[in-house]
C-alpha cells in the first residue's frame, strides 16, 4: 500500500468544496482513500485515525494550510491523482451571471460587506477553531449569521446566539447544513418553488424532506431556516428557533410555519410552543418522538412524522383542516424469499432520516439496532457488523473520518451494500438518496450498479433481495428527481415518496419475509 500527502501553504477552501474534490481523487483508477481538508489539529487527528498520516509530509501544516492525503496501490496513480488535485484547486470559479469579480478578493468580513453593502447575511465556512470569532464580527458589523462549520463549542454558541439575541439578528448554526434564504438555497440544500410555508428546522435533512415533498405536492417554501443541532438543548435555550418563529411570524409571505426537530429540553420546549402560539398563524410541530398529544393545542399542529409535517403544511396552505389520519399499512409486494430470509438493513445517508426509521421500525419490528437509538430501538454493539433488523446513519462521525460526506461519497455505502447482500438472513435493503446542491452529481447513477450487483448476487445464491428506497429531492435541483427516480426503478429499487413511507413498506416486506419461513422459525421478529 503507498500513501502520498500534500500540503499546500495557505490556500483555504471550504469544507463542502474539499468533500466534492476528496470523492473526484477517490474515484480515480489506482486511489483506495483520499481526503482534502484543511489542517486543523482536529482534521490531522481524524486523518491518523484513518491511517491517512502514517507516513510523512504533513510536518509543520496548520489550519491555514490545505492538505491532501491520498492512498492506494499504484504510485504513479497517486502522484497522477495529486496533479489533478493540484489543477482543481488552482482553477479560478467563473462568476455568476450578471456578477463580477474585484481585482482584489476581499480578506475580510468587512471588505466585503464594503462591496457589497446591502447585504445583511454572513455565511461562516472556516475550520471551527475560527467560526466563532468570524461569526461574532459579522454579528457586530449588523449581519445574520450561517455557520456551515462544526466543531463550535457550546460555550461560543451560547455567546454568539444571545449576542445575536441582543442585537434582534439570526444565527443558523453551528453545523448549520441546509437553509433556504429568499428562494437561495445553501449549502446542502434544494431548489423548491417560492410559496407560503416557512419551515425551522434543527435538522438538515429534515429541513430537505419537508421542503421537498412540499414542492412535491404543489406548494411553496417562504424561507426555511436551519438553526443547528444543540439549539433545542437546554443550554442553548431554542434561541435562534425562537428567532426563526419571530422573522416567520413577521414575513407577510409566510401564511404557515413548520417546526423540526428532535424533542426540545422540557423547559425549551415550553418556550417554543409559547413562542408558536403568539405567532398568529398555523403552526406544525414535528418533534420526532415526542408524544403529539403533549404538544396539541389551539394553532398547533402536532405530527408524527415529517411527511406529516409537509402534507399538514400543504393541506393548512391550501385552507384545509390539516390531515391527521393514519396511514394505511402498504401491500408488501411477493418475494420467493429462502429460508432463514427476515431481517431488514437499512443504510442511510441523512442522519435525521435513520432516526426517523428507527422511531418508527422499532415500532413495526423487533428486535431493531441502530446507531440512532430512539423509541423501542437499541444501540447496536459494532456499526460495522449488523444484527437481526439494523439501521445505520453512514454520516456519523466514524464513518467520515478521513472520507467525505455519503451525500457525496457513495463507495462506503456500496460497499456495505454487498457485504448486507452476501448474508443470507437479509431480505430487505432500505435506502434514502438526497439531491441538491452540495450533493453527489448523480446520487441514483453511483448506486444502480451496487444494487444491481446486490440482487445478483442474492439471486445467484437462490435468494430474494428486496430494494426499497426514496429520493429527496425536486425537479429543479441540479440531479433532477424524475430522472434519478427512474434510474434507480431501472436498478430493481421499490420506490416510495417520503422516508416514512419507505419505513412502512421496507417493514411490511419483513413481516411477510417472516410470516413466510417455517413454523419452527416462527415467532422471532415480534
Amino acid at each position: 500500500m503507498a500513501g502520498i500527502v500534500k500540503v499546500i501553504r495557505s490556500l483555504y477552501r471550504d469544507s463542502v468544496s474539499l468533500m466534492q474534490l476528496s470523492s473526484r481523487l477517490a474515484s480515480l483508477a489506482g486511489v483506495r482513500q483520499a481526503s482534502a481538508v484543511m489542517a486543523s489539529e482536529n482534521n490531522l487527528e481524524l486523518l491518523r485515525a484513518a491511517g491517512l498520516l502514517s507516513g510523512t509530509g504533513a510536518e509543520g501544516a496548520g489550519p491555514s494550510d490545505l492538505l491532501i492525503a491520498l492512498e492506494g496501490d499504484d504510485g504513479a496513480a497517486l502522484e497522477a491523482a495529486m496533479g489533478e488535485a493540484e489543477m482543481a484547486l488552482a482553477s479560478k470559479p467563473t462568476p455568476s451571471a450578471g456578477g463580477h469579480r474585484r481585482a482584489e478578493p476581499a480578506r475580510s468580513l468587512a471588505m466585503g460587506l464594503d462591496e457589497m453593502p446591502g447585504a445583511n447575511m454572513a455565511l461562516v465556512s472556516t475550520p471551527g477553531d475560527y467560526a466563532a470569532a468570524e461569526a461574532e464580527k459579522a454579528l457586530r458589523l449588523g449581519l445574520n449569521v450561517m455557520i456551515f462549520s462544526d466543531n463550535v463549542s457550546e460555550a461560543d454558541e451560547v455567546a454568539l446566539k444571545r449576542l445575536a439575541h441582543a442585537r434582534d439578528l439570526l444565527v443558523m448554526g453551528p453545523d448549520c447544513g441546509t437553509a433556504i434564504v429568499d428562494g437561495v438555497p445553501l449549502c446542502f440544500a434544494n431548489v423548491v418553488k417560492r410559496g407560503s410555508v416557512g419551515v425551522v428546522g434543527a435538522s438538515g435533512t429534515g429541513l430537505q424532506q419537508v421542503t421537498c415533498l412540499v414542492d412535491r405536492w404543489g406548494e411553496g417554501i417562504s424561507q426555511a431556516i436551519g438553526t443547528g443541532g444543540r439549539d433545542l438543548h437546554a443550554a442553548v435555550g431554542g434561541l435562534s428557533m425562537l428567532q426563526g418563529i419571530k422573522l416567520l411570524a413577521r414575513d407577510p409571505e409566510t401564511r404557515i410555519i413548520v417546526l423540526i426537530s428532535k424533542p426540545p429540553a422540557s423547559e425549551v420546549a415550553s418556550h417554543v410552543l409559547d413562542a408558536a402560539l403568539a405567532s398568529g398563524k398555523p403552526v406544525v410541530v414535528n418533534f420526532l418522538g415526542a408524544d403529539p398529544a403533549k404538544i396539541a393545542r389551539p394553532g398547533l399542529h402536532p405530527v408524527r412524522t415529517l411527511e406529516d409535517a409537509a402534507r399538514a403544511a400543504v393541506d393548512l396552505a391550501r385552507g384545509k383542516v390539516a390531515s391527521a389520519a393514519t396511514p394505511a399499512e402498504p401491500a408488501a409486494p411477493g418475494f420467493a424469499f429462502a429460508p432463514g430470509q427476515r431481517y431488514l438493513r437499512g443504510l442511510y445517508s441523512g442522519g435525521t432520516f435513520c432516526y426517523e426509521a428507527s422511531l418508527l421500525l422499532s415500532e413495526a419490528l423487533a428486535p431493531v439496532f441502530t446507531n440512532t437509538p430512539v423509541g423501542k430501538a437499541a444501540e447496536i454493539a459494532d456499526v460495522w457488523k449488523s444484527e437481526a433488523h439494523t439501521l445505520i446513519d453512514l454520516g456519523d462521525d466514524v464513518f467520515t473520518r478521513g472520507r467525505p460526506h455519503p451525500m457525496i461519497d457513495h463507495r462506503l455505502r456500496n460497499e456495505r451494500i454487498q457485504r448486507e447482500a452476501e448474508d443470507g438472513e437479509v431480505a430487505v435493503l432500505l435506502l434514502d438518496a438526497v439531491l441538491g446542491h452540495g450533493s453527489h452529481a448523480d446520487p441514483a447513477g453511483a448506486m444502480a450498479p451496487a444494487l444491481r450487483e446486490a440482487q445478483a448476487r442474492a439471486k445467484q445464491a437462490g435468494r430474494a433481495l428486496a430494494i426499497v428506497g426514496f429520493v429527496c429531492g425536486t425537479e429543479g435541483d441540479p440531479q433532477g428527481l424524475a430522472r434519478q427516480e427512474e434510474i434507480l426503478r431501472d436498478a430493481g429499487m421499490i420506490l416510495a415518496e417520503s422516508n416514512a413511507q419507505a419505513v412502512r413498506l421496507a417493514a411490511a416486506i419483513a413481516r411477510a419475509a417472516e410470516a413466510a419461513q417455517p413454523a419452527s422459525r416462527a415467532g422471532v421478529v415480534a
